[in-house]
C-alpha cells in the first residue's frame, strides 16, 4: 500500500468529506482511502493522536484526558481546527511528499451557506491544497452514478448521508431543483438511542445504535425479518442490561426521520417540471449513499411516490468517484465546479 500512495505524490485528488466518512479519490489511481471523519483529541495539549478508524474504535471507551471528536456535523463543518487537521491528516497520507501541492475537490451538501462553503475552501488551503474547488454532492452523486446530466432531461439523485439527505433534480449540468435536510444516518442511530431508552430503559451507545441499525434496520416489511441482542446500561438499577430487539421495533423506533426523507423526495417531485418529471418517470429515482443501504427504503419511496427506484451500483462511493470524474475529465466538467479566489 505504501508504494501505491508514493506514486501518487504530486496528484490532484477529490475528497467526499462526509459527516460519517471521508474517502479520497486520486486522478489516475482512483479510489485510495475511505476512512470514518473522527479525530481523537489529547484534551491537555490539543495534538491529535489518532484519525480515522482509529480514532473510531476510540469512541465512547476513552479516559478523561483523550476525546475522540467528529468533526462535521450535519454535513458541515462543526469544528474548523479539527477539521484542517483531519485533512492534513489524510493529504499526507496519500501524498508522502512533504511539499506535495494537490488541486483538490471537495463535496459540500447543496443547502451550504457561502459562508460554510468557504470554511470548507479554507480547511483545505491550510491542509496544503494549490486550489480548493467544491462540488454540490448530488451533482457528484449523479455523475458517480452514470446518469447523463449534461442533456436536456431530467435525472433526480437522493444522496442519503451520515448528516444530510440531498435530492435534487438535475438537467443541462445543472440542478433545477433540490432539497437539502440535516437528516441521515446519524439521525437513525440517534433516533434508536431514544427510543430503547424511552421503551425498555436501556441506554445503548452511538456504535451499537448504528451496528443495530445496520443488522436489523429496515424501512419497509420483509420475510423472515431477523432480531438482535443488544447490550447497554439499564437505567434504572445501573447495571449492565441484555435485551432482544425485533426488526419491526427498530422499524418503528426510526419511523419519524425515514418519513422525513420521504417528505423531502416527494416535496421535491412536487416542485419539479412536468416535462422533467416525465423523464424521472421514465428513468426512475437513484438513490445513493449509505442511507440507501437501508433495508426496504427503495420498496418504502416506490409506494409513496409510485417511481421506480435504483438505488446505484456503488452507493457509497457515488459521491466520490462522481467528483473524481470531474478531475480526470476537467475541462468537460469543470462547470459544475465551484471556486472561489484565495485572498
Amino acid at each position: 500500500m505504501a508504494e501505491t500512495l508514493l506514486s501518487f505524490a504530486g496528484q490532484d485528488m477529490a475528497i467526499d468529506l462526509g459527516t460519517a466518512n471521508t474517502l479520497v479519490y486520486v486522478r489516475g489511481g482512483g479510489i485510495v482511502l475511505d476512512e470514518p471523519s473522527v479525530v481523537a483529541i489529547n484534551s491537555q495539549n490539543s495534538k491529535a493522536l489518532a484519525v480515522g478508524m482509529e480514532a473510531k474504535r476510540m469512541i465512547g471507551r476513552t479516559p478523561a484526558s483523550i476525546t475522540a471528536i467528529r468533526p462535521l456535523r450535519d454535513g458541515v463543518i462543526a469544528d474548523f481546527d479539527i477539521t484542517e487537521k483531519m485533512l492534513r491528516y489524510f493529504i499526507q497520507k496519500v501524498h508522502r511528499r512533504r511539499w506535495a501541492r494537490p488541486r483538490i475537490v471537495v463535496c459540500v451538501p447543496s443547502g451550504i451557506t457561502p459562508v460554510e462553503r468557504r470554511a470548507v475552501e479554507e480547511a483545505a488551503y491550510h491542509a496544503g491544497a494549490r486550489r480548493a474547488y467544491t462540488i454540490e454532492e448530488p451533482m457528484a452523486a449523479a455523475i458517480g452514478s452514470g446518469l447523463p446530466i449534461g442533456e436536456p432531461s431530467g435525472s433526480m439523485v437522493v444522496d442519503i448521508g451520515g448528516g444530510t439527505t440531498e435530492v435534487a433534480v438535475i438537467s443541462l449540468g445543472g440542478i433545477v431543483v433540490s432539497r437539502s435536510i440535516r437528516v441521515g444516518g446519524d439521525e437513525l442511530d440517534t433516533a434508536i438511542i431514544d427510543w430503547i431508552k424511552k421503551e425498555h430503559n436501556v441506554l445503548v451507545g452511538e456504535r451499537t445504535a448504528e451496528q443495530l441499525k445496520m443488522a436489523v434496520g429496515s424501512a419497509w416489511p420483509y420475510a423472515d425479518e431477523p432480531s438482535a441482542e443488544v447490550r447497554g446500561r439499564d437505567l434504572v438499577t445501573g447495571l449492565p442490561k441484555t435485551i432482544l430487539l425485533s426488526s419491526p421495533e427498530i422499524r418503528e423506533a426510526i419511523e419519524e426521520p425515514t418519513q422525513a426523507i420521504v417528505d423531502a423526495v416527494k416535496f421535491t417531485l412536487d416542485k419539479t417540471p412536468p416535462e422533467l418529471a416525465a423523464d424521472i418517470v421514465e428513468r426512475g429515482i437513484v438513490l445513493t449513499g449509505g442511507g440507501a443501504l437501508l433495508m426496504g427504503l427503495d420498496h418504502r419511496l416506490a409506494h409513496e411516490t409510485g417511481m421506480p427506484i435504483v438505488t446505484a451500483a456503488q452507493p457509497l462511493q457515488s459521491v466520490v468517484i462522481g467528483s473524481g470524474k470531474c478531475l480526470e475529465e476537467f475541462d468537460a466538467l469543470h462547470n459544475v465546479l465551484a471556486s472561489s479566489a484565495r485572498p
